[in-house]
């Protein structure tokens, strides 16, 4: 037994002697990895490796401050560099969210504005002739300040220090963390429903904008034949499809930049020309109450349901992270989350004025098919210049092309991905034009046979709820395990909860209000 310790001891001693030499610290790690890996255009490296820890001498040499604990020894820095690089996915390099990392916090705040504000805006001041003025500002402000919260939550989960791993796609964190039937279970239909759905609603809108962009510009005494409905949506589709040709995410920093200032813009001009025009006759601020108290309660709830709706996005804050580079002393965390604070805080002079402003303005009169943008033409057509309805018209045409890039990135990374993994080669320019044609005239297609989607706001917003409100927390739980009973710990159990107990019924409320108020239902029939 002493001969056994005292070997040991002198294995120690050995090691210890042999790892302060100079030739020891010298010494270059060879690493074997596949070559696509060691591409600048690596995602995971983007010329340069993803948290990486260095011998402490060595940085001392470099004019580095940094110091380690006598815990991580010279011999663990390769272990876990090793570790780190058997994780990198060189697929990852040929998919279109994480084909690109040359982002940075101007890039981040372009693609969040897009993503974060648009055309579910609108529709805001709707949800207040059911809460009233008060609860509509107090709603409204919860759900910001709630949002805001899981969006740090999803930031600061991006990088994993602990692992080393980058969960670039938000379906991909559920499946590494819940489990892969279970993630995809529980975020495959709500992220992939965001985003297709999305684009369909974006058809839609932008299809019957364009045709009333036409009317305005042509004129009442104008002889030209106007195109129908569905011709207007292809038109819309045509411009959607070509320029979603684009190869990558970070490739459309200029179209969501485009797409972000359209969306300011026209949010502006709608609040402002309700303000200016001054309130309608006879119009009303006493909340809808139905007689029946369910009615009542599922009335609210859709309510509810409209104010979650204008705060989606979530599900696209993992991608746009993702296009940024990454080391260990510099994540993408601070980059990101400036941007983020920069994007919302213009989205918040965005909706809250607009919400406002829209039911100061109309009261119960605000249309609840297309809210603000059907109140504009349906109120001010003739007492409004014509060029400011034409340029809000243009403006949100514009909108709906450049958020329909955004958002239908995830399901072109999905389609590519699939071949990806299937071939184990990148897609070639053809197939991958080929399935963002096919994807955008099937959203066409959807938009023609349900025309009526428009009116699921309500519905909608339930949907978005846990992907919004509630997996966050329930992500942070699991993979940063707060202490139990600690602040956090509490904390993100409660707002998990109640996420998903508000996302059920919300869902039951938008169901219920469809069936009620009877939506017109005409398939193929734009």
């Amino acid at each position: 037994m002493g001969e056994v310790v005292e070997e040991s001891n002198n294995i120690i001693t050995l090691l210890r002697v042999e790892m302060e030499s100079p030739a020891a610290e010298e010494q270059e790690l060879v690493v074997s990895a596949p070559p696509m890996q060691l591409q600048d255009n690596s995602p995971y490296l983007s010329g340069k490796p993803l948290l990486l820890v260095e011998h402490p001498d060595v940085t001392t040499r470099r004019g580095g401050t940094h110091s380690l604990t006598p815990f991580f020894t010279p011999l663990g820095s390769p272990i876990r560099r090793a570790i780190q690089m058997t994780k990198f996915d060189p697929q990852d390099a040929w998919l279109p969210i994480t084909e690109s990392r040359n982002g940075n916090a101007f890039y981040a705040a372009f693609h969040t504005l897009c993503s974060g504000i648009g055309i579910q805006a609108l529709v805001l001041p709707v949800s207040f002739t059911i809460l009233g003025w008060t609860w509509g500002v107090i709603c409204l402000t919860i759900a910001f300040v709630w949002q805001m919260y899981t969006l740090w939550l999803l930031v600061k989960l991006h990088d994993s220090p602990e692992t080393g791993v980058r969960y670039s796609r938000y379906l991909h964190i559920c499946q590494a963390t819940f489990g892969n039937k279970l993630g995809k279970l529980m975020a495959l239909f709500p992220i992939m429903y965001l985003s297709g759905g999305t684009c369909v609603a974006l058809i839609i809108v932008g299809g019957s904008t364009l045709k009333l962009f036409f009317q305005i510009i042509c004129g009442h005494g104008c002889n030209a034949k106007p195109l129908t409905t569905l011709e207007w949506y292809l038109v819309f589709t045509c411009a959607a499809v070509l320029l979603s040709q684009l190869p990558n995410l970070n490739s459309i920093a200029g179209v969501s930049l485009i797409g972000a200032a359209t969306a300011i813009a026209y949010c502006t001009i709608m609040w402002l020309v309700a303000v200016t025009e001054g309130r309608l006759e006879g119009v009303s601020y006493d909340p809808v109450r139905p007689v029946e108290n369910v009615a009542l309660i599922f009335g609210v709830l859709n309510a509810l349901g409209i104010i979650a709706f204008a705060f989606r996005g979530h599900n696209l804050i993992l991608e746009i992270q993702a296009t940024m580079p990454s080391s260990e002393k510099r994540t993408t965390y601070v980059p990101m989350w400036r941007g983020v604070k920069v994007a919302y805080l213009i989205i918040a002079l965005c909706l809250f004025p607009l919400a406002i402003g829209g039911y100061w303005a109309y009261g119960q009169k605000i249309p609840e098919n297309g809210g603000m943008l059907t109140a504009i033409y349906l109120y001010h057509g003739r007492d409004t210049s014509q060029f400011v309805l034409a340029l809000t018209s243009l403006l949100v045409i514009i909108n709906s092309v450049s958020s329909f890039q955004i958002y239908g990135m995830p399901m072109f990374d999905d389609m590519e991905s699939k071949y990806t993994k299937r071939k184990n080669k990148p897609c070639p320019w053809w197939l991958r034009a080929l399935f963002r044609t096919m994807f955008g005239y099937g959203c066409f297609f959807v938009a023609v046979a349900m025309p009526f989607l428009g009116s699921f706001a309500g519905l909608t917003g339930g949907v978005a709820v846990p992907v919004t409100f509630a997996y966050p927390c329930f992500l942070w739980l699991k993979i940063k395990k707060p202490k139990k009973y600690s602040m956090m710990w509490v904390l993100n159990w409660v707002l998990g909860a109640s996420g998903m107990v508000l996302s059920v019924v919300l869902i039951a409320a938008g169901v219920y209000v469809v069936i009620d108020t009877g939506i017109k239902v005409s398939f193929f029939k734009p």
